[in-house]
């Protein structure tokens, strides 16, 4: 339940919280939102090192004071936004890799989805990611986390995947599936990640992606593409 007045305290976990623990009214949760979509909106052109509240504060129409309301700093307010690429992010990938059997056509049409929505995904979500990145890189664990949460459970799926096949006596039965879904999801965010410089040289998304999934069928079927 949310409280119209933003000095109300309500105690549920799951609801956005000002930076004291209070839950904000409507018209607080709306600068909330404000702070965030500004903050996204200006790290598709600033280095987030760069990134000052007062600038976030003034493109929001409001005072730095209100910044730290609802957040500590920067940081905070990135990794809400990174919390929030999290959860759409999970389900998408869920909802590609849910994948009863990889065999034949199906499959292989499975693997190019899910190559595909990794890389469509990685496009709207750049700015964050980049944060998460470098963040992670300089032993950042907050972003570390949110690296982890957002690949572990299509880790796990393709791991799975790749077990299964196994056990029927297809796929790569000498290889860990835990170290065949490791490497798939390292290339696919790697790539995914590196879209752009690929362009640059020439290399068409659409081959990357066909690259990819011929990889992840093979990784997991051990049988040739069908496509």
């Amino acid at each position: 339940m949310i409280s119209d007045d933003p000095s109300v305290e309500v105690l549920e976990e799951d609801e956005p919280r000002a930076a004291d623990g209070r839950v904000p009214g409507r018209r607080g949760l709306a600068t909330r939102q404000k702070l965030l979509t500004c903050t996204a909106e200006m790290l598709r052109t600033s280095s987030y090192r760069d990134l000052k509240v007062v600038d976030i504060a003034r493109e929001a129409g409001t005072s730095p004071a209100t910044f730290y309301q609802y957040f500590p700093d920067v940081e905070s307010a990135i990794l809400v936004l990174a919390d929030e690429m999290v959860t759409a992010g999970v389900e998408r990938f869920a909802r590609v890799a849910a994948v009863e059997n990889w065999k034949g056509r199906a499959g292989y049409e499975a693997a190019e989805a899910l190559a595909g929505e990794v890389m469509e995904f990685w496009v709207e979500n750049q700015p964050v990611l980049r944060v998460v990145d470098l963040a992670t890189d300089e032993g950042d664990t907050r972003f570390a986390d949110v690296r982890t949460r957002l690949l572990n459970d299509l880790n796990n799926a393709l791991a799975a995947a790749s077990l299964e096949h196994q056990q029927a006596g297809r796929g790569q039965p000498e290889v860990d599936p835990n170290a065949i879904a490791g490497v798939l999801v390292a290339m696919l965010a790697h790539v995914a990640a590196h879209r752009s410089g690929f362009e640059f040289w020439g290399v068409r998304s659409a081959d990357l992606r066909t690259v990819m999934a011929r990889i992840i069928f093979w990784s997991i079927t051990g049988a040739k593409p069908t496509t």
